[in-house]
């Protein structure tokens, strides 16, 4: 190496550490006149992120008790301390053992889980042999059984021997429904009448 390549080299790595200590220099300034700033964001975060950190244990603790809870209410529906317990940490699972319960004992309840509502009202409505709630059930786009709410109506039509009003409503089910065999089923029924 010749000796102004050496010098070149040289004043290069001074360039380069006089860029980093200039960079150093410039985020000392930075953090000196801005230190309640720095120092609050930090703060923020940290206590966001232990925030989260108890907000996911403390979920995960409560899905377990309450998953323990429901299964002794599942072994005895009498156990009074499980349903405060679910009542208390999980009213979803409350609301379902709520179910449980009064339809052992051939009670009406008032339920607003989801689906388990519409299953309610769709068995109430199967029961009754009631048309108009069918047709209304079947109507809801995210409805679990729309299309056997729709199979039903149309059981029920042909029971009451509405046969052509029957074979219009098996045409609202898709052909790639699960529904679908009894369709044919009901279909060849009602090729006879």
């Amino acid at each position: 190496m010749s000796m102004k390549e050496n010098i070149d080299f040289v004043k290069e790595e001074l360039n380069s550490e006089e860029k980093f200590l200039e960079n150093f220099v410039k985020v000392e300034r930075f953090y000196k006149k801005n230190k309640a700033l720095v120092i609050g964001v930090a703060a923020i975060v940290v206590i966001a992120i232990g925030g989260i950190s108890v907000k996911s244990y403390t979920a995960a603790s409560n899905k377990k008790e309450s998953n323990i809870a429901f299964n002794k209410f599942l072994q005895d529906n009498n156990d009074k301390v499980s349903l405060d317990k679910l009542q208390e940490i999980n009213q979803q699972l409350f609301e379902v053992a709520t179910y449980i319960k009064a339809k052992k004992e051939n009670k009406d309840v008032k339920i607003n889980v989801t689906y388990l509502k519409d299953l309610l009202e769709y068995s109430k409505a199967v029961e009754a042999e009631n048309i108009d709630k069918l047709s209304s059930l079947s109507m809801q786009n995210n409805f679990l059984l729309k299309e056997f709410a729709i199979f039903n109506k149309a059981l029920i039509l042909a029971k009451d021997a509405k046969y052509l009003d029957a074979k219009e409503t098996l045409k609202l089910i898709p052909q790639k429904s699960k529904v679908n065999d009894l369709v044919v089923l009901l279909n060849h029924y009602l090729l006879t009448k």
